[in-house]
């Protein structure tokens, strides 16, 4: 069984869980968060942090241990999946022997798992690799896994092997789900796939998608093709491979981070009909009630995943590069006041800040930038919501034809647009003409404006 439904921990929530000790989550709090997801709310899938925070190597012994009922019935890693998140050495050096730690804990859960049920389980056996940009950096995972951290139990310490003096190490292998999260890892995300695959005996793949960074890099609308354009390759792959892939989206509840919300589970489904995993950040969880949660991971398992949907690709990244440098003029004018703004954020994670770096050309260098979360919250605080920046480059034409592309264009444009404020000094005059030609209906939230 392929999880429909992703539980994760990007704190962008505004309100608390019960059962957290602070508004900040850490540690215990996320044991007791992974056991609610799966016992309460129904996902089935909880995604597990190793990058950017203290890791908690342990998860599997303390669920196991900690709520011993519910999982005799229910089995880790069949029933409900744990799947790990680990940092990219290529990217995050600081991190990067966290990687190998992670790695290293995946046989011990596996002993303690197949002591609590009597059987031989996998209660983890995938790992994430976030900012992936070339099947090397995936084989590199997927080999150490196999020949430092499974085959060291051959070597022979004189007397006796590891294997004899330790035990066996188990899974003898796990699959590496690649994360693209940028516009070249995301236009080549099936290239890269099908290099992965190659020579493996694997029958299906799990791919994920970020539906949140390149929004904040290249915005909304660049955010929605580059998506689009995977999951089309991703399903031309399935074609010539004969090899299922199961795509995942990471989405978050604001419009510009893909507006997945229990409110509009079946607006998001319509616009990436081929995904087969959504993923419901804290957010979702934690922010509507529990009795709308619930219904809204009910319709999202429900619901059978269709093909992808069909673009012109030339004309989508014709429109999108026009589009983007505009977003990104817009942005770099706005750095000052955004980086200002962010530090009054509230924290609901207990973890290690990673800055974005926003790339210009080269006569501008590099600017710092919050995260996505982050940097959305700051500009809906000045009233100019982040999904409009860029919009005043497209021509009407361009316009007709990405509302041909981009499916809910206009309801998560009215969506956000109920944050603008009219008369913000951060709002340019052209990019406020020009949204109010397009979306004449909107209806300001006064209390905010105010």
């Amino acid at each position: 069984m392929i999880p429909r439904c992703m539980s994760t921990q990007h704190p962008d929530n505004v309100n608390p869980p019960f059962f957290a000790s602070s508004p900040l989550l850490s540690g215990e709090d996320e044991i007791k968060e992974a056991y609610y997801v799966f016992s309460h709310l129904g996902c089935d899938e909880q995604m597990w942090d190793c990058e950017g925070k203290e890791v908690d190597n342990y998860v599997v012994k303390k669920l196991l241990a900690n709520y011993k009922s519910f999982f005799q019935e229910n089995i880790l890693g069949k029933d409900y999946r744990l799947t790990l998140r680990v940092p990219n050495p290529t990217v995050e050096r600081e991190e990067a022997k966290i990687l190998l730690e992670t790695l290293e804990s995946i046989p011990r859960s596996y002993d303690t798992a197949t002591l609590f049920y009597d059987m031989e389980v996998a209660p983890v056996f995938e790992v994430i690799l976030p900012m992936t940009s070339s099947s090397a950096s995936l084989n590199r995972i997927y080999n150490y896994y196999k020949k430092f951290v499974v085959e060291k139990q051959n070597f022979s310490l004189g007397d006796v092997t590891i294997k004899e003096w330790i035990g066996e190490f188990k899974p003898q292998s796990i699959n590496v789900i690649p994360l693209f999260e940028d516009y070249n890892g995301m236009l080549s995300a099936s290239t890269i796939t099908r290099e992965y695959l190659d020579g493996k005996d694997i029958h299906h793949q799990r791919v994920f998608l970020a539906r949140s960074d390149p929004a904040m890099n290249y915005g909304m609308i660049s955010a929605v093709i580059l998506n689009k354009i995977a999951l089309q390759d991703f399903e031309e792959l399935e074609k010539e491979t004969g090899i299922r892939i199961y795509p995942i989206i990471g989405m978050g509840s604001a419009p510009f981070r893909g507006n997945l919300k229990p409110s509009n589970v079946n607006n998001v489904m319509k616009e990436y009909p081929s995904t087969y995993t959504f993923t419901l950040q804290s957010s979702f969880k934690y922010d509507h009630p529990p009795r709308e949660v619930i219904k809204a991971v009910d319709r999202l398992k429900s619901k059978k995943p269709n093909k992808a949907q069909e673009i012109d690709v030339e004309v989508a990244l014709e429109v999108m590069e026009k589009y983007c440098r505009e977003y990104r003029r817009q942005v770099l004018k706005l750095t000052d006041i955004i980086n200002r703004i962010a530090k009054y954020v509230p924290k609901r994670r207990k973890r290690k800040l990673h800055i974005g770096l926003f790339g210009y050309s080269r006569s501008i260098g590099k600017v710092s930038l919050p995260r996505a979360i982050t940097f959305t919250a700051a500009l809906y605080s000045i009233g100019v919501p982040p999904e409009i920046l860029g919009f005043n480059a497209l021509s009407d034409k361009e316009i007709e034809h990405l509302h041909e592309i981009y499916i809910n264009l206009e309801r998560d444009m009215l969506d956000a647009l109920r944050y603008l404020n009219p008369h913000s000094p951060y709002l340019e005059d052209e990019l406020h003409w020009k949204i109010k030609e397009h979306f004449p209906d909107i209806e300001y939230d006064r209390k905010h404006k105010n």
